[in-house]
């Protein structure tokens, strides 16, 4: 593999080894978002199974993204200190015991303990694949052409993890969407220490533990809250751990000010471009992973297929989403990262329509595939801006804490959109709502969920204008 890197256009050649570490490290990206959809078309089928009801069910994604979203600024900062390619070795055994506990489960405890070690272990394997890509490839050229590999593999592992999931379940058993795992991470964890160097920060700061403690503990009782809320009412326990959460990220702040080893620098905060690049990312996976949710729910309980014909209907989606990994870069070097944030979230939006206006006719399929096609593109479009607002005002010795907020982001935003979307369709159609008797509360929760990516796309989009127009100039598309 080469590619120019200087006007002189010197090629630079990947090694052998370096090769067969980008082979195993996209390997595990893939399997990682593979791992999020493999199951989602297969959820009413576990929900029969294993006894979950229709309110329940959104538990079982819901587990997995609160431990995502409250371990993975942690672990990607533990992976700095005693070794990022220890932590992905470490993320693999646990994803190995989680797969085992899953495929086996009899009970739903069981399946949303297993869900809850997968949360954990993606928490750890994708930030640690990430700096073990970045840290293997310090040629520029050869950096950029693997992260942009390690983009599209991802969404690719969305595409296939959607049809494959389809396939086992239909073929085998849903279990087997946790038996594929197994021997996928033993590949892993026995080539990784052959390909891959150890790789930790070059400074002496130390884990910053009561700021570890604090963030983790906090995120975790406000999406707890924001979760039990949405399906039981906000009150008693839900309230009370919203207010525990947010007295608790309260507390991170003023710790984090006074800190020298500080897991969050308070300077990161203060900026307006990356605060409203983050909330935006709230509701770009929010918004995306409710609308895959109840695509699943339509076209099985509603119509009446099988899992397979879910997952080829999430298919047009993920095709959608590695269409706009290669044209993003592009668009971005013409249009303002800014402007492109704020249309494509209003577009993601509105793109949902379809959705609104479904009935009990499969023909409805066809104007369903095609429009979240589209979505797709726009989805990833909005993915890309997001993370170039997000990083572009912070300094280089910033970037790894900048990128860790926006993977924070990306999953609090999964952790809490389908719960607070679940809680809009059982309040319509009911927690007991069987087949078509679930079509209102789909219709009103991806009506409801449409309109918000466009509010929020022209917020964000008015937020960053006026930003750039407080410092007097306009940005370049290559700025934000």
């Amino acid at each position: 593999m080469t590619t120019s890197t200087s006007p002189t256009d010197r090629a630079v050649t990947m090694s052998g080894r370096q090769i067969s570490a980008l082979i195993v490290l996209l390997a595990s990206q893939f399997m990682m978002a593979a791992d999020f959809s493999v199951l989602n078309v297969a959820l009413p089928r576990v929900g029969d199974d294993l006894g979950f009801t229709s309110g329940n069910l959104q538990w079982i994604t819901t587990t997995f993204a609160l431990c995502a979203a409250g371990c993975t600024l942690v672990f990607g900062r533990l992976g700095d200190v005693i070794g990022r390619r220890r932590i992905f070795i470490g993320g693999m055994v646990l994803l190995c015991v989680a797969s085992v506990i899953g495929g086996l489960a009899e009970s739903p405890s069981l399946l949303l303990l297993a869900r809850t070690l997968q949360g954990l272990a993606t928490a750890a394997v994708t930030p640690a694949a990430l700096a073990l890509l970045t840290t293997t490839f310090s040629d520029p050229a050869l950096r950029t052409r693997a992260l942009g590999l390690n983009g599209v593999m991802m969404s690719l592992g969305f595409t296939v993890g959607a049809v494959l999931g389809g396939v086992l379940t239909d073929l085998l058993s849903w279990r087997w969407a946790f038996f594929i795992n197994i021997p996928v991470a033993v590949a892993a964890i026995v080539i990784v220490p052959i390909v891959v160097n150890e790789s930790r920060s070059g400074s002496s700061q130390k884990l910053d533990v009561p700021g570890a403690a604090l963030i983790t503990a906090g995120l975790f009782a406000v999406i707890y809250g924001v979760t039990t809320g949405a399906e039981s009412g906000f009150s008693g326990i839900a309230l009370l751990a919203l207010a525990a959460g947010l007295g608790l990220l309260g507390v991170f702040s003023i710790v984090e000010s006074r800190s020298a080893d500080a897991l969050v620098p308070v300077q990161i905060l203060k900026k307006r471009t990356v605060a409203v690049s983050n909330v935006a990312a709230l509701f770009i996976f929010g918004g995306e992973t409710a609308l895959i949710f109840f695509t699943g729910l339509y076209v099985q309980n509603v119509l009446g297929l099988s899992p397979l014909a879910a997952g080829l209907t999430l298919l047009g989606i993920g095709l959608g989403q590695i269409v706009g990994g290669f044209i993003g870069p592009r668009v971005l070097t013409k249009v303002a990262p800014r402007t492109a944030l704020g249309a494509s979230l209003a577009l993601q939006g509105l793109l949902m329509a379809p959705m609104v206006w479904t009935g009990t006719d499969s023909i409805a399929l066809i104007p369903l595939l095609a429009t979240q096609f589209v979505n797709g593109i726009f989805s990833m479009l909005a993915m890309l801006s997001f993370m170039v607002i997000a990083t572009s005002s912070v300094t280089d010795d910033l970037q790894g804490m900048a990128t860790g907020m926006a993977t924070q982001s990306q999953q609090v935003g999964i952790a809490v959109g389908i719960p607070l979307m679940s809680a809009i369709f059982t309040a319509v159609a009911g927690a007991d709502a069987l087949g078509v008797e679930q079509l209102d509360g789909i219709r009103v929760a991806v009506g409801i969920d449409a309109v918000l990516l466009v509010v929020v796309g022209v917020a964000a989009w008015l937020a960053l204008r006026i930003r750039a127009s407080s410092i007097g100039t306009e940005p370049s598309p290559a700025t934000a």
